[in-house]
């Protein structure tokens, strides 16, 4: 008879070396929503500065669980620093306004006058608040400005909850595509062409141009983003160099994508997709947290031996009777759920083989203050085989030993 198969065994994520090594300048946490990817962000980061460097963690996730899970009443677009008593570090937190990054990048790479005429343009309120795509850009103007400042030596991104999390990464090829796109071209023709003759050799066709467009668009938002364009133009190409030059630092060494999951079968299907698309893009990935997990105070009493046991205990009756069943079928309950986790986990792990894994345990509450990203952190960044029942860390459930 064919022995069953031993599961994939995850080669365990060591969170502790990644924060700690001065050559980690930036960590960039991904994952599904409602999986405590925000809170992985803040106890990183909070590891980080009481392990002594200098970080600020940026989300760009429009809700504001981060600020919740600092303490603090709000965050905005400039770093605000968190107190942490005794740390040698120093952690500061913020969250991303894409309008005020984008209102930011005008200014620093125009002149007062001509920014004045691009922030009164209508078309650009629009682009600059709501405009598909502007959020992810910005995201990438934000990383790369933090990265060019010599005041932080980690940066950690909490990204959005969905799968358009890594949206961020076609930020470069978005702004190629909508830069050399054909209306793009057209609408700045008439300003690249100069001199009369150039005027003359592109009035016919863009004239032409601008009824067909005028029509469909309607005169007023043509002319608005004719206005914006050309007002834009000289600006263009240090949007498409900038992203592109942050995209590469993403790819570079320094730079580590820890994506968060819940042991959920959606959850870990997305993550899934995560190592997939970091892996397609050749991102450096450092390993996958499975949050919220459910490991049980002892393995030595399986859940089939526990709920026997809790059915002889109340039989027999007498005193505390009652209560030890009931404890012996919460045992029972919790070997079941924990057994489930751990099938799920080596399931990713079968796909996945190479992918380091750290499994945390889910906390007995919300972690909404300095106190509880601690306990969290403590339970990323521990010792493999520091946890008191026997069960590693890259695990919900010690390997079963084998046959003989």
């Amino acid at each position: 008879m064919t022995a069953p198969r031993r599961p994939a065994v995850a080669p365990s994520l060591d969170l502790a070396a990644l924060v700690a090594d001065p050559e980690s300048r930036i960590i960039v946490c991904c994952g599904s929503g409602g999986v405590g990817k925000t809170t992985t962000s803040a106890a990183l980061a909070l590891a980080a500065a009481e392990a002594g460097r200098q970080v600020v963690v940026l989300t760009i996730d429009p809700a504001r669980r981060l600020a919740q899970s600092l303490g603090l009443v709000e965050l905005d677009n400039e770093p605000r620093v968190v107190e942490t008593p005794g740390a040698p570090g120093e952690l500061s937190a913020m969250m991303l306004d894409m309008k005020r990054t984008f209102d930011d990048v005008v200014s620093a790479h125009s002149t007062p006058e001509r920014a004045e005429t691009i922030f009164a343009n209508p078309f650009y309120q629009a682009l600059s608040s709501s405009f598909a795509g502007t959020q992810e850009y910005m995201a990438m103007e934000k990383l790369g400005q933090l990265r060019s400042s010599d005041r932080w030596d980690l940066i950690i991104v909490d990204t959005p909850p969905s799968r358009s999390a890594l949206d961020f990464l076609d930020a470069p090829n978005r702004m190629s595509r909508f830069l050399d796109g054909t209306m793009i071209r057209l609408l700045t023709a008439p300003a690249r062409a100069g001199g009369r003759a150039g005027v003359r050799i592109v009035g016919v066709g863009f004239s032409i141009f601008t009824r067909i467009i005028s029509k469909i668009l309607g005169g007023q938002l043509l002319g608005d983003i004719s206005a914006f364009v050309s007002a834009l133009d000289t600006m263009f190409g240090g949007f498409r160099e900038r992203a592109t030059a942050t995209y590469e630092l993403l790819r570079q060494p320094g730079t580590s994508f820890v994506v968060v999951a819940a042991p959920e079968p959606d959850a870990l299907r997305e993550a899934s997709y995560f190592v997939d698309r970091l892996s397609t893009e050749g991102m450096p990935l450092a390993g996958l947290v499975i949050n919220r997990t459910h490991p049980p105070a002892t393995t030595a009493l399986t859940a089939t031996r526990a709920e026997a046991a809790a059915e002889a205990v109340a039989e027999a009756g007498g005193k505390g009777a009652k209560l030890a069943a009931g404890a012996l079928r919460v045992h029972a309950e919790r070997m079941t759920l924990a057994t489930r986790e751990q099938r799920l986990a080596d399931r990713f792990t079968s796909a996945h083989p190479e992918v380091e894994v750290r499994t945390v345990p889910a906390a007995a509450g919300d972690v909404h203050d300095l106190e509880g990203l601690r306990a969290m952190g403590e339970a990323l960044l521990a010792a493999e085989d520091d946890t008191g029942t026997g069960t590693p860390r890259s695990r919900v459930l010690p390997l079963r030993p084998q046959a003989g």
